[in-house]
């Protein structure tokens, strides 16, 4: 596709790295952004790079927050001895949205995938399991998305927390095995909450 300018390129460019957004959207996108006032053009950029800035991830449980705990972790309301391990922020939002959880959450940042050179050093799993050392948790609650590294993340969290004998359970299987979590609909990711099943090898 031929541009006329090397700014609007630029800037096609530049959109089009973001993932689901191809040249075609792009250009439509920043040719929307042109015909826009500089002062609107001024906000919509300053307002990415303050969310850089200011947003950062929870010192306790890894969502994202402007303060450094976030507002789930604060809440003296919520059960924090009971503990749900998800993959990353989306499912948190997605959890939050049925509004049948009362716990509090553990980011793990990503899960076990050897085919993308994923380990268990590059998740966020010796704070969970300090946290368990450390505080009278009760139960942990697996919801992982229902596929093959899901489970292998499964398995490698039970295994180190086997030892402290505490209640460990997992998603019922109303989502749909090969499901991300956050693709799932609010009212089977509710259902799968409220009959969650003991973790089982």
């Amino acid at each position: 596709m031929k541009i006329s300018s090397k700014y609007i390129d630029e800037a096609v460019e530049q959109l089009s790295s973001l993932p689901g957004i191809g040249k075609k959207t792009a250009l439509r996108l920043v040719l929307q952004m042109l015909n826009r006032s500089e002062t609107e053009i001024q906000q919509f950029s300053e307002s990415f790079v303050e969310m850089k800035k200011m947003v950062k991830k929870c010192t306790s449980c890894g969502n994202i927050s402007d303060q450094e705990l976030c507002e789930i972790c604060q809440n003296p309301n919520r059960d924090h001895a009971q503990i749900c391990v998800v993959e990353d922020i989306r499912d948190v939002m997605a959890l939050e949205s049925t509004n049948y959880y009362k716990g509090i959450y553990h980011v793990l940042g990503g899960i076990i995938s050897p085919m993308d050179g994923i380990g268990p050093a590059d998740l966020n799993i010796s704070a969970l399991i300090e946290k368990v050392q450390k505080e009278e948790v009760k139960e942990i609650i697996f919801a992982l998305s229902t596929n093959m590294e899901g489970d292998t993340t499964n398995f490698y969290l039970f295994k180190k927390l086997a030892p402290f004998k505490i209640n460990i359970t997992c998603l019922s299987r109303g989502v749909a095995i090969g499901t991300e979590l956050q693709y799932a609909d609010e009212l089977t990711l509710g259902r799968s909450l409220i009959n969650r099943q003991p973790f089982k090898l």
